[in-house]
């Protein structure tokens, strides 16, 4: 039971300080819409969105050390701005590419909503490469160099001081869509679970935004006067500010000062390197995918871009090459290694989708 309803069957027992607990989670894919539709949702009256990309739950989720991850205690206080409104949330996109956060939110909320935004496997992994190289966790200078890379990366090779999340560049393993979807589905069950397909987004964003109000059982009669592209395709303007704003060493100190300043001077602090992040990027026209290249992603892709379609009950035809399916994906992409990293890594915001 809600701490709000505790109060109002029993009034002198109210806690000080009364805190809204997420009950709906935007969990990725990265590139697919998410950052736009969470700033669409946080203009509704009924809901109160948290910060993007906290990442508390996946354990097996390992960042840098320059990475903001926040503990249950820290993770709450994120949520202290709430006012009363009838659903909270949060969006944290490598929650659906996790093999462990889907139990770790059942359990922490066994009634929580899943939305979750999806798309074309060779755009969504294009579109990736292009965040990483933004951010400074991707250093070589073409897709199919990163594709290729896969194998040594799972073997720890081909990183640099600023890969922040290895398992990431892990491209093949991202788009997997099927195994992760099932794995929520299975334990919230359809009902609370809904799939949006970027192509749809992107075709009729007012629609899926109603879509997901109703979804959420809050007023779909709100709607937006204008869905602005949010998140767009961007490269950096200094290369050197952005390595040193994500140099492990530069920003694991930063980080440690969280527990002996104060907290509002610390979220200062936050506010502070987001506006210095934006200010280093500029809008850039992104070049095309080598025409060769995608053809080979789309054969990669076509039996899981088959199996997802049928879960989901889709015909995606439209995002497979159409001819005769090459044997599924290779075993190792199916669930990446895990380097021993600790658990208590903190971590911050990943810039990731937009409607690009």
């Amino acid at each position: 039971m809600h701490l709000l309803n505790a109060w109002r069957k029993a009034p002198h027992t109210r806690p000080a300080v009364i805190r809204k607990h997420p009950d709906f989670f935007i969990i990725g894919a990265p590139k697919c819409g998410t950052t736009a539709l969470t700033e669409y949702l946080s203009h509704h009256p009924d809901i109160f969105m948290a910060r993007k990309e906290m990442h508390h739950f996946g354990r097996d989720l390992h960042f840098g050390k320059q990475i903001y991850r926040r503990n249950r205690q820290d993770y709450l206080q994120e949520f202290a701005g709430w006012q009363g409104q009838s659903r909270a949330g949060e969006a944290s996109v490598w929650y659906l590419f996790s093999g462990q956060a889907a139990e770790e939110i059942k359990t922490f909320n066994p009634r929580a909503r899943i939305i979750m935004m999806l798309r074309e496997p060779t755009e969504m992994l294009y579109s990736l490469y292009h965040q990483f190289r933004l951010d400074g966790n991707e250093h070589l200078p073409t897709f199919a160099a990163a594709l290729a890379a896969e194998d040594d990366r799972l073997a720890g090779r081909q990183m640099t001081r600023n890969t922040y999340f290895r398992q990431g560049l892990i491209y093949h393993a991202v788009a997997a869509y099927t195994e992760q979807v099932k794995r929520y589905i299975k334990l919230f069950g359809r009902k609370q679970v809904k799939v949006i397909l970027y192509d749809d987004f992107a075709a009729d964003t007012a629609g899926v935004y109603r879509e997901v109000l109703e979804f959420l059982g809050v007023d779909a009669n709100r709607p937006l006067e204008a869905f602005p592209v949010i998140n767009g395709s961007q490269e950096v303007k200094s290369s050197w500010l952005r390595s040193l704003m994500s140099d492990p060493l530069v920003r694991g100190t930063a980080i440690a000062t969280r527990s002996w300043v104060p907290a509002v001077v610390f979220k200062s602090l936050i506010n502070i390197e987001s506006q210095l992040m934006q200010i280093n990027i500029r809008p850039v026209k992104r070049p095309k995918l080598d025409p060769g290249l995608r053809r080979q992603l789309l054969r990669d892709f076509t039996p899981e871009i088959i199996q997802f379609g049928q879960l989901i009950g889709r015909d995606l035809s439209n995002w497979h090459a159409g001819d005769a399916a090459p044997a599924p994906l290779p075993p190792r992409y199916a669930q990446v290694e895990k380097p021993a990293v600790r658990q208590n890594s903190p971590s911050h915001h990943l810039t990731t989708c937009a409607k690009q």
